[in-house]
This record gives structure tokens, C-alpha cells and sequence, in this order.
């Protein structure tokens, strides 16, 4: 059953969780951006926003019986069997399907992720035997990784390397077989289940940290709606439907923009001298800058990047790269961090 007929929690009904939110709707907007990794204690929503976000996507366009969904309007991003088809045929049926969540168990192995090549028939009958793996379904969806601290290492390596090159290689025995993996990644962890090492940490383009909400009058209210979600979905989804409608607007509106955000060298010399600044290894964190910023804008319906746009991409993409210090307090790192965006702006605005 598609998720448009499953009773998902509305997205804007969610009681605070701002920054979650923003960084969730910034990967719908412009996958691109790397990913997002979402830090937090249990109950505070992550999985919940994560599912109510495909509920805001718009349909996408696919060709009809294709395994990978292929896009039939992206001639470069075709798997070989669709593309093999278009040479014989001439033109791909295509047909609208809506974009799912699709979560990777705990304990799922390399081959269930990545898929297998049948070698005895690829050698028997000279077929290239394909047994699509997650990666194949999780083409043009939404791929939710729970707990992704507890995943072997190599498997978040080669999770991330599809994620960032936009497709899946399985290469054995000298046969390979390659297709689309593009996909909005999402990972949720509890820190106090262990971390990710530094350098899979780096590979996600966003990160923010969740706290449950102290506010006594918030939390009234996530209580309230809870309790109307689970006696009354179909009413309460109805009350949120106009929200969640201008929403998804803002979504599909901005992936239009998108391409068309300019910025000038001073903007990438803000976002330069943020990572020297706060002494973030390579430049990963740069470039992922200046995407989250151009996202921004146009979520914002701007066509430039303003000096704040890169304040607010700083926040998410530069606290989970940090240089941590034995013993060292993490509030106090990210007070620091804080304190510095908001200089290198106000510098950058007296500066104009």
C-alpha cells in the first residue's frame, strides 16, 4: 500500500523540532545536500518526521515496470534494461508512482543492500542476472536509516558512496552491473548507543541534534495531538491537510528555483573562511555549504544567497565536523561554533 493511502502524522502538526524539520525539507528539496544525520534520545519524533515527509512529496515520473524506477525524461540516469528498450523501441511508457520511505533493517547484509549478480546463469546463458538489493528500491524514495551508529562501518561506506555518486556498481566474478541509486538519505541514532567514526560522520552533509521539548505548554500539546492522531486520524490528518498542502507547494516550488540561485565570490568567501575559522578537516564541508545555502533561498523563493542563508547552513553542516576533544564539553564546542558563525556574519555585514 503506497504511503498516500497509509495514515501518516501530518509533517506540519510535528510541535517544534524546527531545525529537524528544515534540515528534512532542505534533502526533499535538493538531495544533493548530502544527507541528513539526526541525533537524539528515543521519543523525540525522528522517525515520525521522517515518515510524514514523503507525505509532502510530490509524485515522480517513472518508466511503467521498471524495478529501479527510472526517470523516462532523464535519457543519462537510465538503468541498462530501460535504456537497452528505448534503443529497440524508441520511447519508454512512463506513468506517475509517490515517493516511500524505504528502511534498512538492522542486520541487513552487503548483498541485500547493494543486490547480487547470478553468476551461473550470467554464465550458462551469457544473461546478465540481476537480483535487485534496498539500494534498487530506494531509487528516487526516501532511504531511512534507524540507528545507523549500530550498522557495520562498511556497509554505511558503501551506503554513502552510492548516496553521493547516484548509483549502484555490483561487480563479481569480472561481471558487473550498475544502476540508478539516487535517493534522500536519512539516518536517526541515539548518541547514547555509541557514535559514528569521525570520518562517516563527515560523509553526511547535514546533522542536527534533538532534544525532547521542556516547554510545559508544548509538551501539553504534543500530547493533545497525539492522543486526537490515535482516536481520530482521518479527522485530525484533515485539520493539517491545508498546512501540509502549502507545504508541499513550497517544496515543488523551490526544486524549480533551485537551479537558478546565484551567489557572488563573496558568499564563498564567508563560507571559506567559516570552515578556517572553526578548523574543519578538508572541504567537504564547504561545498555542502554553499549547496544547503543555495537550498535555502530557494525554499525562501529567493534567487541569491544572502549572508543569513549561510548562517543557517553553518549550523547544520558544520557542528557534527568539529574537531572533538578528548574530555571536551560538546555544549561548550557548539556554544563556540555558534558564537563564530554569528561574528563571521556581522563582520560580513559591516564589511558591505
Amino acid at each position: 500500500m503506497s504511503h498516500k493511502h497509509r495514515l501518516d502524522y501530518p509533517f506540519s502538526a510535528i510541535v517544534g523540532q524546527e531545525k529537524m524539520k528544515k534540515a528534512l525539507i532542505l534533502n526533499a528539496i535538493n538531495p544533493s545536500v548530502g544527507g541528513v544525520l539526526i541525533k537524539g534520545q528515543k521519543g523525540t519524533a525522528k522517525s515520525t518526521a521522517v515518515r510524514s515527509l514523503a507525505c509532502l512529496l510530490p509524485e515522480v515520473d517513472v518508466v511503467v515496470s521498471c524495478e529501479y524506477r527510472c526517470d523516462p525524461f532523464k535519457e543519462e540516469n537510465l538503468c541498462c534494461i530501460c535504456n537497452e528498450k528505448l534503443k529497440k523501441e524508441g520511447k519508454l511508457e512512463s506513468g506517475k508512482q509517490p515517493m516511500r520511505v524505504i528502511e534498512l533493517p538492522l542486520g541487513t547484509t552487503e548483498d541485500r543492500l547493494l543486490g547480487t549478480i547470478n553468476i551461473e546463469q550470467a554464465l550458462k546463458k551469457g544473461e546478465k542476472a540481476f537480483e535487485p538489493g534496498i539500494l534498487a528500491t530506494a531509487n528516487r524514495n526516501i532511504l531511512y536509516v534507524d540507528e545507523v551508529n549500530l550498522l557495520d562501518d562498511h556497509l554505511v561506506d558503501v551506503l554513502l558512496d552510492s548516496a553521493a555518486m547516484g548509483t549502484n556498481n555490483v561487480e563479481r566474478e569480472g561481471i558487473s552491473f550498475s544502476h540508478p541509486a539516487k535517493f534522500i538519505l536519512i539516518g536517526t541514532m541515539n548518541p547514547e548507543e555509541g557514535d559514528l567514526r569521525p570520518q562517516l560522520l563527515d560523509r553526511f552533509g547535514l546533522c542536527v541534534e534533538v532534544e525532547g521539548i521542556e516547554n510545559v505548554e508544548d509538551r501539553i500539546e504534543i500530547m493533545e495531538r497525539s492522543i486526537q492522531f490515535e482516536n481520530e486520524s482521518a479527522a485530525f490528518i484533515e485539520k493539517w491537510k491545508d498546512e501540509d498542502r502549502k507545504l508541499s507547494m513550497q517544496i515543488a516550488l523551490a526544486q524549480k528555483l533551485l537551479p537558478n540561485v546565484k551567489y557572488d565570490r563573496q558568499i564563498l568567501q564567508s563560507i571559506a573562511s567559516l570552515s578556517v575559522e572553526v578548523a574543519v578537516d578538508g572541504h567537504r564541508a564547504d561545498i555542502f555549504m554553499l549547496k544547503t545555502a543555495q537550498t535555502i533561498a530557494a525554499f525562501h523563493q529567493r534567487d541569491y544567497i544572502t549572508e543569513e542563508d549561510v548562517k543557517e547552513s553553518a549550523e547544520l553542516v558544520l557542528m557534527h565536523r568539529l574537531r572533538r576533544q578528548p574530555f571536551a564539553d560538546p555544549q561548550m564546542q557548539n556554544d563556540e561554533l555558534s558564537k563564530s558563525i554569528e561574528n563571521n556574519v556581522k563582520k560580513k555585514l559591516i564589511m558591505n
